[in-house]
């Protein structure tokens, strides 16, 4: 890879102070330190915790989210292909299928082709999501000229995971473009945004387009099909009501936004950042007791009028974006919390506005988004009072 070290470097000239080509500087550096560790060294007094820089930790995201990727695909495609043969008067049609077609491939319940099938629906939304975020994220760079934040690295892969797979890819545009400009550069960039940009994306979309973010219609790419996710077939009638088993749901063949049906596939994704030690066991741990604690109360209690009540721990933590959340959304280094105690606080607040939005107010039965910006919102003031308490005690304890 020497020749593109070469060129690289023999470009640095243009895109340098003073050169031709210098406004277009954070592009040339995006492109340079993705491929390469970067030259350069921090200047000043600071703290060295390890090796690992920016990028390199987003990088350390992007493989933690390959199984759910991955499992996306593949689920998309057998949502579809299952649809398909539960009904002779359906058929598919569009351009996936043409494109199916020319590479020698029936739209059937087969692993390649519900991989290659699903992968036709994912990729156009990962690529919008990817050119619209982009653009903003360089606009915002070269009028401000700094750096391409690499945070985009990481909501350019979360949020198509959010999504179901039939959203107009409009829409998409227009929900990154909010999650990036709203949610992220308004505030300074990576690092000073106090809300989930990802999360702020899908919360836009939900609440300006519900039609084609949430209801029946949207979860298998099947035109004339519907089929309500688990949670809308439990806030609709009860347990009763659910049509799969709870270890279909926890392996994800279920229908729901594309990247978040498999438990077990976030559940390798956690393995492997709490193993790297970018993702904080303590919120995983604390936000999944204090979901199991509240919403296992609620299920003793029982209510005569909300089924939502019926519902077990066991299914919360399988169902929705319940685990998706938990690992990659509620763990953002920047929006959580960062002192240890308060990360216990911050996992706990959020588990139980997951129960209460789920249970007590079914007409949102998807609660884990709303809940990890509530906790957002309050994961500053948290570390605040945890700081202080903790500068009060150690004031009490060396007190002459």
């Amino acid at each position: 890879m020497k020749i593109i070290r070469d060129f690289l470097d023999s470009q640095h000239v243009h895109f340098a102070k003073g050169g031709k080509l210098e406004k277009l500087y954070p592009v040339y550096e995006m492109l340079d330190t993705f491929l390469y560790t970067p030259g350069t060294t921090a200047k000043g007094n600071v703290h060295v915790r390890d090796a690992l820089d920016l990028k390199r930790l987003m990088g350390t995201v992007g493989i933690a989210l390959l199984p759910c990727i991955l499992f996306a695909m593949y689920n998309t495609g057998l949502q579809i292909h299952l649809a398909l043969d539960s009904s002779g008067t359906l058929a598919p049609a569009g351009w996936r299928v043409d494109i199916m077609t020319l590479i020698g491939l029936k739209a059937e319940n087969n692993i390649i082709s519900n991989f290659v099938h699903g992968a036709l629906y994912f990729l156009p939304i990962f690529l919008v999501t990817q050119i619209a975020g982009g653009f903003w994220e360089v606009l915002f760079a070269t009028v401000r000229k700094h750096e391409v934040n690499e945070g985009f690295l990481v909501t350019g892969l979360l949020f198509p995971l959010t999504l179901p797979p039939t959203i107009p890819l409009w829409q998409v545009a227009v929900g990154i473009s909010f999650g990036v400009v709203v949610g992220k550069e308004i505030f300074g960039g990576t690092g000073k945004n106090f809300l989930n940009p990802a999360l702020t994306a899908r919360a836009f979309l939900y609440f300006a387009y519900p039609a084609q973010i949430s209801g029946d219609a949207v979860w298998t790419a099947v035109d004339g099909y519907t089929g309500a996710t688990i949670l809308g077939q439990a806030a609709a009638g009860g347990m009763s009501a659910v049509t799969t088993d709870w270890m279909t749901a926890f392996i994800g063949f279920i229908p729901g936004s594309m990247g978040e049906t498999s438990t077990i596939a976030c559940l390798i994704g956690a393995a492997y950042l709490v193993f790297t030690g970018i993702g904080s066991w303590r919120i995983m741990l604390s936000l999944l007791l204090s979901t199991i604690a509240v919403s296992g109360l609620l299920n003793v209690v029982g209510s005569a009028t909300n089924p939502m009540f019926e519902m077990s721990p066991l299914w919360h933590i399988v169902t929705g974006g319940f685990a998706f959340g938990t690992v990659f959304m509620a763990t953002d280094p920047v929006s959580a919390t960062m002192t240890v105690t308060g990360k216990w606080i911050y996992g706990a607040l959020i588990g139980v506005m997951v129960v209460l939005v789920r249970v007590i107010n079914p007409a949102f039965p998807e609660g884990i988004m709303l809940a990890i910006l509530f906790g957002n919102c309050f994961a500053p003031l948290i570390d605040y009072f945890v700081m202080n308490a903790n500068i009060k005690r150690r004031a009490l304890r060396y007190a002459k």
